[in-house]
C-alpha cells in the first residue's frame, strides 16, 4: 500500500480517572495506530500522551506497555513518529526516544511535508495572557525544580503526581464525560496566537495544536488554517492530511 497520509492526535490523558478507563483508552488508542500505520508517512502525537510522567534517572512510571510496545513497532518498521511534550508529561526527557525510536520537541516546530507548511505545538502556554500558567510551567521546566523531584523516592513522586491528577478538572470531566467548553474566535488563545504568527510566518498553511479538548478547524486567512486536534477523552478524535486536505476524523474502535 502507498503512504499517503500524515496523522495528527493529542490528549489521551493516560491515567485517569482510573485504571480500568485509562486502559481500555490505551488498548483503543493502540488499534487505531495499528489501522492508521498502513498509509501513514508519519504519526504526530500532539501532546498529554500521559496525564502524570516523570523519568527518574533509572524509573519511569509503570504500565502503558501496549501503546510504548506498538510505537517501538511502528517505528521499527520504519514510520516516524513524533511526540511534542505538553503540559501533563512536560518532564519527558530521552527515555521514550531511546526505547522507542521516537522523536520528541519541546517547542513549536515548522515543518514541510507533503507540499503545505505545518506549524506544530502542543499548545499550552501559547497566546496572550494566561500568566499563571506560564509562571508554574516555568518553575516545573526549571532544570534545579527538576533536579530536587528527582530525589523523591520514585514511589513518592509518583504518588504525589497521580494525586493531583486524580483531583483535577480534567479527571472529573473525564469521568462523567463532559466536555471542555465552546469555541470563540475572539477569546480562544491559540486563534489569536496562530493569528499573529500567520503574520510572521506567511508560509504557514496550518496551525495544528492540541491541549484544548475542542475537535475544531477554521480559517485563519484564505491560505491559512487553525486545527485543535480535540481529545481521547471525550471526542477520540485526530486529523489526517492526505491529498492535499486537512480533516478531522473520530475514531470509532
Amino acid at each position: 500500500m502507498k503512504r499517503k497520509s500524515i496523522y495528527f492526535v493529542s490528549d489521551f490523558h493516560l491515567g485517569i480517572p482510573d485504571h480500568a478507563s485509562s486502559l481500555e483508552r490505551e488498548k483503543l488508542l493502540v488499534r487505531w495506530l495499528e489501522t492508521v500505520r498502513h498509509d501513514a508517512v508519519g504519526i504526530f502525537l500532539m501532546g498529554d500522551v500521559f496525564d502524570f510522567w516523570f523519568e527518574y534517572k533509572t524509573v519511569v512510571p509503570k504500565g502503558f506497555v501496549r501503546l510504548l510496545g506498538k510505537l517501538a513497532e511502528i517505528v521499527d518498521a520504519g514510520i516516524p513518529v513524533h511526540l511534542f511534550r505538553g503540559n501533563h508529561d512536560l518532564w519527558a526527557f530521552d527515555y521514550l526516544e531511546k526505547e522507542t525510536g521516537i522523536t520528541i520537541y519541546r517547542k513549536p516546530v515548522i515543518r514541510e511535508m507533503m507540499g503545505k507548511t505545518f506549524y506544530l505545538a502542543h499548545g499550552d502556554g501559547l497566546g496572550p495572557g494566561d500568566r499563571n500558567y506560564k509562571f508554574l510551567k516555568a518553575v516545573f521546566e526549571f532544570k534545579p525544580n527538576q533536579f530536587l523531584f528527582r530525589w523523591l523516592h520514585p514511589d513518592v513522586g509518583a504518588w504525589m503526581g497521580n494525586y493531583f491528577s486524580k483531583r483535577s478538572r480534567l479527571a472529573k470531566m473525564s469521568n462523567v464525560g463532559e466536555e471542555e467548553g465552546s469555541f470563540e474566535k475572539e477569546k480562544e488563545l491559540l486563534y489569536l496566537y496562530a493569528l499573529k504568527m500567520a503574520g510572521q510566518f506567511p508560509d504557514v498553511d496550518y496551525f495544528v495544536f492540541g491541549h484544548r479538548h475542542m475537535p475544531v478547524i477554521t480559517e485563519i486567512n484564505p491560505k491559512t488554517g487553525l486545527v485543535i486536534l480535540g481529545d481521547w477523552i471525550s471526542h477520540f478524535s485526530y486529523g489526517v492530511f492526505s491529498n492535499g486536505e486537512f480533516r478531522l476524523e473520530h475514531f470509532k474502535g
